[in-house]
């Protein structure tokens, strides 16, 4: 948006300095990603930039760490434990605030403000006072060290993004197609996967896909609810800086990156999508 002729020196200075601070924020936050991704082909064990990096020599770049990650057990065991937690934690994660999204969308529920804040408190309260209720809840259940401990404690962490997600899409969605849907003798079933679910699609993918990234990124729930057998890629990078100083951090780190710009993509695709369908968006 460009300043129109007309604008006063403050106006100008105004349009400027935001832009300018805008430009801080976006580097301050961009900065220590990117500065990642070329020290994950440092050849050295180094966490910094050598010499030979700054002057881009070709004998200063490897593939090592990479190499290290795809064939070392302990970070393949941990990458196998993350892909088996996070997607059943996301499919319980969806399936229950799907439904907790369809359900407090009807204006008959009472309590509906009440029932979202303890539905979406797993964002709010803090992580640690979570993972240490879930530890003692889940120690009388018998779950605590098992694998779905860990699976249902991610899918409680989950749960809030779709629930807000699917809402959002929710909002403009015509109740009248349901109310045609019952009159032509559709049951409430039907009409979910028939009507309801092809329009608000976008929201639950874009739910999914926050709780596959809540899942697959998490760490301190996992070190509380989960076991030696149950350590995925953030507890293994977690030992990793903590225990051994390994480079290969940083080729994981890159590749989970890399993971989340392609998740963030389709996220947006999604949500172009989702203004189309609602009519919100002419193209």
């Amino acid at each position: 948006m460009a300043l129109p002729p007309y604008a006063t020196t403050g106006q100008r200075v105004w349009f400027w300095t935001f832009r300018a601070i805008c430009v801080a924020i976006i580097f301050f936050l961009i900065m220590p990603i990117l500065v990642v991704i070329p020290l994950s082909f440092n050849a050295q064990n180094f966490f910094t930039f050598t010499p030979e990096m700054l002057r881009f020599e070709p004998g200063a770049y490897s593939l090592r760490h990479y190499q290290d990650f795809f064939t070392n057990p302990d970070w393949q065991a941990a990458l196998w434990n993350s892909v088996r937690i996070a997607p059943v934690a996301t499919l319980v994660a969806v399936v229950l605030g799907t439904l907790a999204a369809v359900g407090l969308s009807q204006s008959h529920v009472p309590f509906r403000g009440t029932i979202m804040a303890i539905l979406i408190s797993p964002m709010i309260v803090p992580l640690i006072i979570s993972a240490a209720g879930m530890y003692f809840f889940y120690s009388r259940l018998g779950l605590q060290g098992s694998y779905w401990g860990v699976v249902l404690a991610h899918a409680v962490l989950g749960i809030p993004f779709v629930i807000i997600t699917v809402t959002a899409t929710l909002v403009g969605f015509d109740k009248s197609l349901v109310r045609a849907a019952a009159n032509m003798g559709a049951g409430p079933v039907r009409t979910f996967f028939k009507v309801q679910m092809p329009l608000i699609l976008p929201g639950v993918i874009s739910g999914a896909l926050f709780a596959f990234i809540t899942s697959f990124d998490e760490v301190v729930v996992v070190l509380f609810v989960g076991s030696a057998s149950q350590k995925t890629l953030p507890w293994q990078m977690f030992i990793g800086l903590r225990e051994q100083i390994s480079p290969t951090i940083l080729a994981v780190a890159t590749i989970l990156v890399a993971i989340s710009v392609a998740l963030l993509t389709t996220l947006e695709l999604l949500r172009r999508r989702s203004e189309k369908l609602r009519g919100m968006s002419p193209g």
